[in-house]
């Protein structure tokens, strides 16, 4: 068995994990990422576009955001529409100046490989049968596989931000653990294309025939969403089918003016809420999916994951430039804290703008009363603004 010895074994070669990697190298901290999957197979995930300002602020500490900064678009406002009309949250207006910044998951990604690349981080792909070990121990590791040969990460720490279905989660034993679900009736049917985006901003729709989403990962790639049943399959939706359902759900100028095209990718993600706490366990760290899981309404998945990291990267700076592990002894309690109230506001986003199969008229007129108290209050645009852009850390 050959072995390594390192400071942080991370466990999960996406954003997250490339991310932390990233930004402890900078401070001269050692880690090694084990990544199940090759490096091509993490490019090619289609996953959010939309970055919280406290993301954007760790991609320049992590010295990343060149190109984010370059391609990616900052966006003022959201549309919401509903009731036959669009409004507007400004949200630089609404949220003191914050903004949002419009850049794809797989961007975020190929400029964090480059920059561990560039700076000879460690990132081990295709490595089976990861297991954390002696988590309750000071001398914890990691054994993996690849090649046929076992191999061994010594380290401090280990991080597990190997998402829902990785093997960190469920080393906490069972009786530790504590997990809450909320699933919901509903999918979203995806389309990516090369094609001009509707608006210059995202436009969430609610309509009677279900929920829409305009997005964007550039001005010649956009991304749709529509509500679909469980029950549908990607197979059921061809390309004329899934244009003619969303121009259904969209006021009448956008629809007029949307751009169709072949799709390059098509897939239907299920919505669903799901927390694990304690998200720390002996000298194992949970961060991002491995720990939770918000439905994409309100843009949080890869947000929540990067104020964990942000967590994580000041307590492991602190513990070892400081001799200071009050921010590592307190990890899963802020994080959780954080993690809650995305999860509150992707579930109100969620119940604000989608017909659910059993809703009653009493439970439409409330939604709409919701939406047009939202365009009446400016203190209720500017708590969905304050949480749209991101609560600070």
């Amino acid at each position: 068995m050959s072995e390594i010895t390192t400071q942080v074994a991370i466990i999960g070669g996406g954003p997250s994990g490339l991310l932390l990697s990233q930004l402890l190298h900078r401070q001269g901290i050692a880690s090694v990422v084990l990544e199940r999957q090759t490096r091509d197979y993490v490019l090619g995930r289609i996953r959010a576009g939309v970055l919280e300002r406290g993301f954007v602020e760790l991609m320049r500490e992590a010295g990343c955001a060149g190109r984010m900064e370059a391609e990616g678009e900052v966006h003022h406002g959201v549309y919401l529409a509903h009731q036959g009309r669009m409004d507007r949250v400004d949200l630089a207006a609404a949220a003191n100046g914050a903004t949002v910044m419009v850049y794809g998951q797989t961007e975020v990604t190929r400029d964090l490989y480059a920059a561990r690349e560039a700076m000879g981080g460690t990132v081990i792909h295709l490595a089976d049968k990861v297991q954390p070990q002696e988590l309750k121990s000071d001398k914890p590791f990691v054994t993996y596989e690849k090649d046929g040969e076992t191999h061994r990460v010594n380290c401090d720490f280990i991080i597990g931000a190997d998402g829902f279905h990785g093997v960190s989660r469920k080393s906490i034993p069972a009786d530790v653990l504590r997990e809450y679900e909320k699933v919901y009736p509903f999918g979203w049917l995806g389309v990516l294309s090369e094609t001009k985006p509707a608006s210059p901003e995202l436009i969430y729709a609610r309509h009677e025939r279900g929920f829409a989403l305009c997005s964007m990962r550039s001005q010649v790639l956009s991304r749709y969403y529509i509500q679909v049943p469980l029950t549908d399959n990607v197979e059921d939706w061809s390309d004329d089918a899934f244009w003619s359902e969303l121009k259904a759900r969209l006021p009448q100028e956008v629809a007029e003016g949307l751009q169709t095209g072949p799709s390059i990718e098509k897939s239907i993600a299920p919505l669903r809420s799901f927390v694990a706490e304690p998200m720390r366990y002996g000298q194992l760290f949970l961060a991002g999916d491995a720990a939770h899981i918000v439905p994409p309404t309100g843009a949080k998945g890869l947000n929540s994951a990067a104020s964990d990291i942000y967590y994580l990267y000041h307590g492991l700076r602190d513990h070892y430039q400081n001799g200071d592990s009050a921010g590592l002894d307190s990890y899963s309690e802020k994080a959780l804290a954080r993690v809650w109230k995305a999860e509150r506001f992707s579930w109100w986003m969620t119940n604000l703008l989608h017909r659910f199969p059993d809703m009653s008229e009493a439970d439409l007129r409330l939604q709409c009363a919701d939406l047009d108290y939202l365009f009446s209050s400016e203190a209720a645009q500017a708590s969905m603004a304050e949480n749209y852009v991101g609560l600070p850390y």
